[in-house]
C-alpha cells in the first residue's frame, strides 16, 4: 500500500468523527436566537417597570411638594389667627351686650376676618382641630397641665388652651391642652377564695 492510499484511508476513518464532534459542540441557531430574545424581553420589561416606578414616585413627590410648599407661610399665619382669637375672647358676653353699635360692628368684623382666614387656610390644606374630650395623643397634642377630674378617664383632654393645625396628613402645630388625671383608683374586690375561707372558719367556730 502506498503512502497516498494510506492517507486517503485515514481521512475516511477520521472525517466522520470530526463532523459529529463539531455538530455536538456548536449551538443550534434557533436556540441561541430564542435565548437572546428572552434576555432582550426581560431587560425591556425591567426597564418599563423602573420607568413606571419613577413616574409614580415623581408624581407623588410633585403632589407632596405642592401640598407642603406653604408650610412655612401657613405657620406664620397661625400667629395672626391666634391674635384674632385672643381679641375675640377678650370681649366677654356682658361687654358685648353693653357696647355701642360701632363696637359691635368691630367685633363682628374681627369674627368675619377670622372665619375667612380659617377658610383660606383650609383651602390650602391647613385644617384647625380642637381635641376637647378626646384621648390625649402626644403626636397631636402638647400637655400644658393636669386637671383633677373624677368624671372623665385619665388622659382625656379636658381643656384646649390653643387649637392645633394639620397640613395635609402632617402636624403643623400641636394643640396645647390640659389633661385629666382621672378619678380615684377603685379598691380591688376581695378574693372569693379568702371569703370562702373566712366563712368556713366562722362556721367551725360556731
Amino acid at each position: 500500500m502506498t503512502d497516498q492510499s494510506a492517507r486517503a484511508k485515514d481521512d475516511e476513518n477520521t472525517s466522520p468523527v470530526n463532523t459529529e464532534t463539531s455538530q455536538a459542540t456548536a449551538p443550534e441557531p434557533s436556540t441561541a436566537l430564542e435565548r437572546e430574545h428572552a434576555e432582550t424581553k426581560d431587560r425591556l420589561l425591567r426597564a418599563l417597570a423602573e420607568m413606571e416606578n419613577l413616574r409614580r414616585r415623581t408624581e407623588r413627590e410633585v403632589a407632596e411638594s405642592r401640598l407642603y410648599s406653604v408650610t412655612s407661610f401657613a405657620r406664620d399665619l397661625l400667629v395672626v389667627a391666634d391674635n384674632m382669637r385672643r381679641a375675640l375672647e377678650a370681649v366677654t358676653p356682658e361687654l358685648r351686650a353693653s357696647t355701642q353699635s360701632a363696637a359691635e360692628a368691630l367685633v363682628d368684623g374681627v369674627e368675619l376676618t377670622e372665619r375667612e382666614l380659617l377658610k383660606a387656610l383650609e383651602k390650602n390644606g391647613v385644617r384647625q382641630f380642637t381635641p376637647l374630650g378626646e384621648k390625649f395623643d402626644p403626636n397631636l397634642h402638647q400637655a400644658m397641665f393636669e386637671v383633677p377630674d373624677a368624671t372623665v378617664p385619665a388622659g382625656s383632654v379636658v381643656q384646649v388652651v390653643q387649637p392645633g393645625y394639620m397640613i395635609g396628613g402632617r402636624i403643623l402645630r400641636p394643640a396645647l391642652v390640659g389633661v385629666s388625671k382621672g378619678g380615684p383608683k377603685t379598691v380591688p374586690a376581695p378574693n372569693n377564695d379568702n371569703d370562702s375561707a373566712s366563712r368556713k372558719a366562722n362556721s367551725d367556730k360556731s
